[in-house]
C-alpha cells in the first residue's frame, strides 16, 4: 500500500454538492493504508442541505476514518506545535476557503489547520469545488498556485455552458495528487 503509515488530515468545507465525491477520494486514501484525521469547517459540520443531513455525513466520515471530526479552531490548533500530520487535503475546498488561505485568514478550523500545517513546511493539497473559480476566486487561486507547499488536485470547468465561472477538481485524482505532493511535486497537468 502506497500510503501505509502516512497521516493525512482531510479538511472538509461547505461545497455540499461535492461531499460524495470527496468521500470517495477519502476512501481511496484509506484503501492505500493512510491514517485519516477528519476535520470540518463549522458550516460543513452543522449544515443540513438537499445533499444530505449533517449528522449523517458526520457519522459517515467518522465511520470511515475511525476518528472523531475536529470542527473547532481549538481542536485543530495542536496540528502546528505537534506536527503530527504528514499532509492535509482540503476536499472539497470552496472559493471562500481558497480566499482565506490566500490572504492568511484563519477564522475557521480548516484555515487554522492549514496555516498550522504550512508553518511546519508540510504539504497542503487543495481539491477545489467553487462556482466562482474564474470570477472573484481567480486572483486567490493564482496566489495559492504560487505558494510554497500548496498543491492542487487537477481541475477544470465543470459546466462551462451553465456555470461559466465554476471550477471543480477531479476527485478521483486525490490519491495520485497526495502521492506526488508528499514528494514535493505538483501532479500534471493541473488544468484538465
Amino acid at each position: 500500500m502506497k500510503l501505509e503509515g502516512i497521516k493525512i488530515g482531510i479538511a472538509i468545507t461547505g461545497s455540499f454538492c461535492s461531499f460524495e465525491k470527496a468521500y470517495k477520494g477519502m476512501e481511496s486514501l484509506v484503501k492505500e493504508g493512510a491514517d485519516i484525521y477528519p476535520m470540518m469547517s463549522a458550516i460543513a459540520y452543522k449544515t443540513d442541505t438537499k445533499f444530505g443531513l449533517s449528522k449523517e455525513w458526520n457519522e459517515k466520515f467518522e465511520k470511515l476514518t475511525g476518528k472523531e471530526i475536529l470542527n473547532t479552531i481549538e481542536g485543530v490548533e495542536p496540528i502546528g506545535p505537534t506536527g503530527y500530520l504528514d499532509i492535509i487535503v482540503v476536499a472539497p475546498c470552496t472559493g471562500n476557503t481558497i480566499a482565506k488561505m490566500a490572504n492568511g485568514i484563519t477564522d475557521t478550523s480548516v484555515t487554522m489547520a492549514c496555516k498550522a500545517h504550512l508553518r511546519n513546511e508540510k504539504p497542503v493539497v487543495v481539491a477545489m469545488s467553487t462556482n466562482d473559480g474564474l470570477g472573484a476566486t481567480a486572483k486567490n487561486l493564482a496566489t495559492l498556485l504560487n505558494k510554497k507547499n500548496v498543491y492542487f488536485v487537477p481541475f477544470k470547468q465543470d459546466d462551462p455552458a451553465k456555470k461559466p465561472n465554476s471550477l471543480a477538481c477531479d476527485f478521483e485524482l486525490i490519491k495520485d495528487t497526495v502521492i506526488m505532493a508528499l514528494e514535493g511535486k505538483q501532479i500534471q497537468p493541473v488544468i484538465l
